[in-house]
């Protein structure tokens, strides 16, 4: 999916604001802060009210012009685009990654916990992904080492045989 880092117009705002809001909520790190009910809300609304005065700031718009749309204060608007809220940084981040071209990696995350239905986070899986790809070739190094025994023990047998013969 094209995901516009300087939108244009209504729409391409509202799809850097759905995707920044949803690969933002999906993040391990966020999938933490969101598992107590009582925090739940205000930070789901939070993070939609800092994904949105984002994708309007690289629209172009004005603090006010954002504060009206969303329905917040200037000084909020601006609290979450200096990143002075968590919630700000965290959209921030996302952005950054977005632009470094890392959404598959933030999809791929997704994608684990819609499969599992458990929280797994990212490093996690590339960590046990390397690990198993390391026991591979561990197993595979074994397997060579106990085909040269092999061919070893027969040659031994052989040899044992041809003596046993010549008694």
């Amino acid at each position: 999916m094209e995901v516009p880092l300087n939108p244009i117009g209504r729409e391409e705002i509202h799809r850097l604001e759905s995707v920044l809001l949803f690969a933002t909520l999906f993040r391990p790190e966020v999938i933490e802060l969101i598992k107590d009910p009582a925090e739940r809300l205000t930070w789901v609304d939070s993070l939609a009210v800092a994904a949105g005065a984002i994708a309007r700031e690289k629209a172009g718009m004005t603090i006010s012009e954002m504060a009206e749309e969303l329905g917040r204060t200037e000084a909020t608007i601006r609290k979450h685009l200096k990143g002075e809220t968590k919630a700000g940084q965290l959209v921030r981040e996302t952005y950054e990654l977005i632009k470094q071209g890392k959404l598959d990696e933030l999809v791929r995350n997704i994608e684990v916990l819609a499969k599992g239905g458990q929280v797994v986070a990212l490093e996690e899986y590339e960590r046990l992904k390397m690990e198993k790809e390391e026991c591979e070739s561990r197993v595979r190094e074994l397997e060579a080492k106990m085909e040269n025994i092999r061919k070893v023990l027969n040659d031994a047998l052989e040899r044992v045989k041809e003596i046993e013969n010549l008694l």
